[in-house]
């Protein structure tokens, strides 16, 4: 899991800030609540970021870095649990504001301010995705609220999540070029399972929602736009998400692509094609799969 936040946190072209330091829960309304303090003075606030498409009581944490200011223009990554789940996954059983504090500290990556949304099933169940009402919610209401609370980085903006929210944050991302510089997927897959949204979709919105399609039509103007993608995977995937899936899109996002080191969750390292792929040349990283422009 620490390797899972230690790529995330490296994966962003973060921008050093300059500025003086501020009380830390500047930017968020009086209604947060500090939830967790990491090692290094980085804090998870806890609070509600208004839905205007679900009925949805359910908090959102933001974690704010070391010696947060106010007058910094900071980099957002957008984390999207697994279903079911909730924000706690990365506050509690991530334990992100630790990893991220030993980070920034440490100079391996930049302060960043980490928000981490709800969605999905309020019930214990699995069938539903990071799309219609929850891709609305990112999209039109979260990342709005973020950049009208904080100074930010829009063009350093990157959203990542966990299994559903790994196709979460590959969907939506290749669904809004633009809006992520990078788009994160631990343990997720490529196409939609026919559930939530999509349990009676037409086959023109489950291709509209297919990432090995997408990645395929918007090649070039991904390279364009300089989007970058860290694709993480077990060996054998877990139910019925499939690791196998993580090189095809590798292969699609950049066809002229070689040869890809693979990494385990042990650290061992093991050898596989990109598909199309001239041997000996761009070498990518993959769990996670690293794709530059």
């Amino acid at each position: 899991m620490r390797r899972t936040t230690v790529a995330l946190l490296s994966a962003v072209a973060f921008v050093a800030p300059s500025a003086t330091a501020a009380p830390p829960a500047s930017g968020l309304p009086s209604s947060f609540v500090l939830i967790r303090t990491g090692p290094d003075g980085g804090n998870v606030w806890e609070g509600r970021i208004p839905d205007h498409h679900v009925n949805d009581p359910r908090l959102s944490d933001v974690y704010l870095p070391p010696g947060f200011s106010p007058t910094i223009r900071y980099p957002v990554v957008i984390f999207l649990h697994g279903f079911w789940g909730s924000p706690s996954s990365f506050v509690h059983g991530l334990h992100l504001a630790e990893a991220a504090d030993a980070e920034i500290t440490a100079g391996r990556a930049q302060p960043f301010i980490g928000v981490m949304p709800p969605g999905g099933p309020m019930t214990k169940t699995t069938s539903d995705e990071w799309a219609g009402v929850w891709e609305d919610y990112v999209v039109r209401d979260v990342v709005p609220w973020v950049d009208a609370h904080f100074l930010t980085e829009p063009s350093h903006r990157a959203i990542g999540g966990l299994s559903a929210g790994g196709f979460g944050a590959v969907d939506i991302g290749l669904r809004h070029p633009g809006m992520f510089r990078t788009l994160e997927s631990w343990g997720g897959y490529f196409r939609p399972f026919l559930d939530g949204p999509f349990a009676h979709a037409t086959q023109a919105d489950l291709r509209a929602h297919t990432p090995t399609l997408l990645v395929s039509r918007q090649a070039s103007e991904l390279r364009r736009l300089g989007t970058r993608f860290f694709l993480s995977t077990g060996r054998s995937g877990h139910g019925d998400v499939k690791s196998a899936l993580d090189l095809r899109v590798c292969g699609r996002a950049r066809p002229a692509s070689p040869r890809a080191q693979a990494v385990d969750a042990a650290g061992r390292e093991a050898r596989s094609s990109v598909p199309g792929a001239a041997p000996g040349r761009d070498r990518l990283r993959v769990a996670g799969y690293v794709i530059s422009a």
